[in-house]
């Protein structure tokens, strides 16, 4: 069985999602009951659910659907990296019902209009307190912020940061650089790990091929290596290009078989502590 380190879910009685644009077809409720059987047909058993928004309750919400659901292994969620008082609220976290599903943060760095945002000092204090925490840090950055995350990583060796959707690379454009040279950077730090996540969204929803791709994933592949690569589906976003089962099939199909195993389930296991 495989795991799947990357999905979404989002409930919009409960709170708006205002990154959805009005007549996407995601702007409609998604949760783990719809995503369970697609995850088991395509041999996915485990998956880490990521959070979506920069709003506080989401947390503690995924930490209990985790606590009471066999497909979710892991949450990575949000809190304010800045606030004096993060490692307290880190260690709430844990306390609260399923608070030991609890493997790592994420902040939506891409939207942050600073490409140094990373480097506050403010910022890299709240990220010295995820590593105490023992908790890994999502990356989800723009190409133009990789050089940010190369410094930030180099500055917390205890930390190990994971990139998501390959850094958002230009693959609709077919440009490989500067993205390239960017990610082997961060590459070449060994607490980095990168998802092989979020392709088929940035290659053009309605015609993307195998073809666009490989050249980003043969990228990731060769500067991360299958140790410190994993499958990542993120669903629903991807459903906008791709059904479930072929981001799953598409994964296999742009890496070896013989890398397979962690590509698609020791590389997760090991980071996120599943």
């Amino acid at each position: 069985m495989s795991v799947d380190a990357h999905h979404h879910v989002w409930d919009l009685s409960v709170r708006d999602q205002d990154w959805i644009a009005e007549g996407s077809p995601l702007r409609r409720d998604f949760g783990v009951g719809d995503l369970a059987p697609e995850a088991r047909a395509a041999g996915v058993d485990r998956t880490v659910l990521v959070q979506t928004v920069t709003v506080a309750e989401e947390t503690p919400e995924f930490l209990a659907l985790a606590a009471g659901n066999d497909l979710v292994a892991g949450v990575v969620g949000w809190t304010d990296l800045t606030r004096p008082d993060v490692a307290d609220e880190l260690a709430r976290l844990r306390e609260l019902p399923g608070g030991r599903y609890l493997k790592g943060i994420r902040h939506q760095v891409q939207g942050e209009s600073d490409p140094e945002w990373l480097l506050r000092a403010d910022v890299l204090r709240g990220l010295a307190a995820v590593a105490d925490a023992g908790l890994v840090y999502d990356l989800v950055v723009l190409p133009g912020q990789l050089p940010a995350c190369v410094r930030a990583a180099a500055a917390l060796p205890g930390l190990t940061f994971v990139l998501d959707h390959l850094g958002k690379p230009p693959i609709a454009s077919g440009a490989l650089e500067p993205w390239a040279r960017d990610v082997r950077a961060l590459a070449a730090l060994p607490h980095t790990v990168c998802k092989l996540s979020g392709m088929v969204t940035e290659a053009d929803p309605a015609s993307w091929t195998v073809d666009d791709l490989r050249p980003y994933a043969d990228t990731v592949l060769e500067a991360f290596g299958p140790a410190r690569l994993m499958f990542g589906s993120d669903w629903p976003v991807c459903t906008v290009a791709a059904s479930y089962g072929e981001v799953v099939d598409l994964a296999r199909r742009l890496t070896d078989p013989g890398d397979h195993l962690q590509i698609f389930e020791t590389t997760a296991a090991r980071v996120y502590d599943l």
